[in-house]
């Protein structure tokens, strides 16, 4: 990928559970009537810009925000959520219950995705993106983005804890010189 190209990260709009702050992976909980809104934001915000590659979940949380953005799609199953497993759709307090200061970075899940899996996923992402003719698009969710990004920047998956993001936020990665770069982070259009 040459310095002037950029990968637009969009997080997918609101949903019942992201909302609520409970883990949602692989269950394909639908928008709000606030995501769907986001979505369409976002696709204002994304204005005139032309992609060379445009990928998404294949999760209808995702999928809908790309298409309510304005924007057809590519589904990428490298793209779906972190598998939380056995944490699957509940939130961090219920899950510190049985296991006080539990994160999804440190400690993983039971019976879902590994970091490394994550990471291996969230590299073919990024390889295929490289091989774009242009600005690539990629419509996806939190813990998942935030995987993307550390990745991006030569950090292990457990640094993307420090990249927050809401629901129908729009980032982007680029260059500075030789350097890959966060040019803009967790914006809401």
């Amino acid at each position: 990928m040459t310095e002037d190209r950029r990968i637009v990260l969009v997080r997918h709009g609101e949903t019942e559970w992201s909302r609520g702050g409970r883990h949602t992976g692989r269950t394909d909980v639908p928008l709000t009537a606030t995501g769907r809104e986001q979505a369409e934001a976002v696709g204002r915000a994304l204005g005139e810009w032309t992609f060379a590659l445009v990928l998404a979940s294949p999760l209808a949380r995702a999928a809908e925000t790309c298409r309510l953005a304005g924007l057809a799609c590519e589904a990428r199953p490298d793209l779906e959520e972190w598998d939380y497993g056995a944490y699957e759709g509940l939130t961090t307090a219920e899950i510190r219950a049985d296991r006080p200061g539990w994160t999804l970075w440190r400690d993983g899940v039971p019976g879902g995705e590994t970091a490394a899996e994550v990471a291996a996923r969230a590299d073919r992402v990024l390889a295929e993106a490289a091989a774009a003719s242009g600005d690539v698009a990629l419509f996806s969710h939190g813990h998942l983005l935030r995987v993307l990004c550390a990745r991006w920047l030569g950090l292990p998956v457990e640094d993307g804890a420090f990249f927050a993001l809401a629901a129908g936020s729009i980032s982007w990665l680029g260059h500075e010189h030789e350097a890959r770069v966060v040019e803009r982070w967790n914006t809401r259009p």
